[in-house]
């Protein structure tokens, strides 16, 4: 089933049409307001800003914030969403170029005069952020030796006219600028805002090395994604984005970035980061700005679902018969992760715990349940803790190992882990773990008979 979303429009006007689109119809300042806003309906509804202070561009936040909207954007169920995205992996469906004339994108070219503040309504999120920060673009790279792109997002601080500060990890984006920077040459880079959530996700894809993320949303989609060369540098972006920044990242170039308010609800401190020097600016006719509130359900699930692709596919390499993997809001979708799985040996949840570990270092808590849980609501799961764990026989805990360096627990990233075997022990009594029932309970429409108010509402007076 392919989904019917190739921009952010298009997204925008079916929630507008589903009356799913939260629309301020007051002024707003890019100074904090439009975070609250974003945090205030978070987990609900996008929030569209049309009126923005000192800006005839319009903003949209938190596009998608439920798992519902993903599922939506993808054209499938919820329950369908890893293993679609695990097949878009495996299937990528190369992009198609079209030419700059057919590409709404570049409706417009700046070269000249370059001030990103005063162009585009760029917001200052948390209290303590060092400044304006770019938290939605899709930073797309070409490696220089093998020439395949790579998609991802990192926070930009707006440092300059025309420069950003960048938060670079030691990962794709990372392996390809150090090749350039040990010959002393700048990367290519373009940033690209304002897409849909399919591209979205597609962007936080844990894929191979040399793996196009704009493939994988190909793959997602069930079509190719429509794409044009930047004008300036050797990068295709998407043709129906609404603003793409073109530029380089500096080689032998440090500046101060930070600090900036983080997923975990922590701010992640100040230090000298990678520089982003900007030389062109393409965009829609009247285009609209995107945001992203660090820590907002938006993001935390952008992490999630991508993540947890990734993980199921690892776990059941090592235990066939793991259903299903669940990244906790509650552990920021990074931390935390619950697994359900059909246990045959004794063991065998222990074995998924230490691949979860390995499967992704920011895992520092697993609870394996067996497979009738529903990992999705947290009662059920701690009721799984609370009766079917023992720490004696069911804890694992490993001291020392690397987790996340956004954790401010951990000692700059090492952290300790801890596993909970949850799941029934094969040799128990089958009247040990029988869960009680109320018969004639499944099946019957019990909201068919149950009003909310009484026919004779005397039945409470004081007489």
């Amino acid at each position: 089933m392919s989904a019917p979303f190739q921009s952010l429009r298009a997204w925008l006007r079916y929630l507008h049409n589903k009356e799913e689109l939260a629309v301020v119809t007051k002024p707003v300042s890019t100074r904090y307001e439009i975070a609250a806003y974003t945090k205030h309906l978070d987990g609900s509804r996008p929030v569209y800003f049309p009126d923005v202070d000192g800006y005839t561009i319009p903003v949209v936040s938190g596009i998608a914030s439920t798992r519902q909207h993903f599922a939506e954007a993808l054209g499938c169920r919820t329950d369908e969403m890893i293993d679609k995205f695990l097949h878009a992996i495996d299937h990528p469906i190369p992009s198609e170029m079209v030419k700059s004339e057919a590409a709404p994108v570049q409706q417009h070219v700046v070269t000249e005069d370059i001030d990103l503040m005063k162009m585009f309504p760029i917001c200052l999120h948390q209290e303590k952020d060092s400044g304006p920060y770019i938290t939605a673009g899709l930073a797309i790279v070409r490696d220089p030796e093998t020439g395949k792109q790579n998609v991802s997002i990192h926070r930009l601080q707006v440092s300059g006219k025309n420069r950003l500060g960048a938060l670079i990890l030691p990962r794709h984006t990372f392996a390809a600028f150090k090749k350039m920077e040990e010959k002393g040459e700048p990367l290519e880079i373009a940033i690209v805002l304002g897409v849909d959530p399919i591209l979205m996700l597609a962007s936080q894809a844990i894929a191979p090395l040399g793996q196009d993320e704009l493939e994988i949303a190909g793959g997602l989609r069930g079509e190719a994604v429509p794409v044009v060369r930047c004008k300036t540098v050797n990068i295709d972006v998407p043709a129906y984005a609404e603003i793409v920044l073109e530029g380089k990242i500096l080689p032998h170039v440090r500046e101060p970035e930070g600090p900036f308010g983080e997923f975990p609800a922590y701010y992640g401190p100040k230090s000298n980061k990678e520089v982003i020097e900007i030389h062109c600016v393409t965009h829609r006719e009247k285009p609209i700005y995107q945001a992203c509130l660090a820590g907002s359900d938006e993001n935390l699930l952008l992490g999630a679902i991508p993540r947890e692709a990734s993980l199921l596919r690892a776990l059941r390499n090592t235990v066939p018969t793991v259903r299903n993997v669940h990244l906790t809001m509650g552990g920021k979708c990074r931390f935390h992760l619950v697994v359900s799985m059909k246990k045959r040996n004794e063991g065998e949840a222990k074995n998924v715990i230490f691949a979860a570990f390995a499967g992704h270092y920011d895992v520092k808590k697993v609870i394996v349940v067996d497979e009738e849980i529903d990992i999705f609501d947290m009662d059920q799961v701690e009721w799984c803790v609370a009766t079917r764990f023992q720490a004696e026989r069911d804890l694992v805990v490993v001291h020392g190992a690397l987790g996340s360096k956004l954790d401010p627990s951990a000692d700059d990233g090492v952290s300790s882990k801890l596993g909970f075997d949850c799941t029934v022990p094969l040799g128990a009594e089958p009247e040990d773990y029988e869960v009680t029932r109320i018969p004639s309970m499944e099946g019957y429409h019990f909201d068919q008979h149950i009003e909310s108010r009484l026919a004779d509402d005397r039945s409470f007076s004081e007489d």
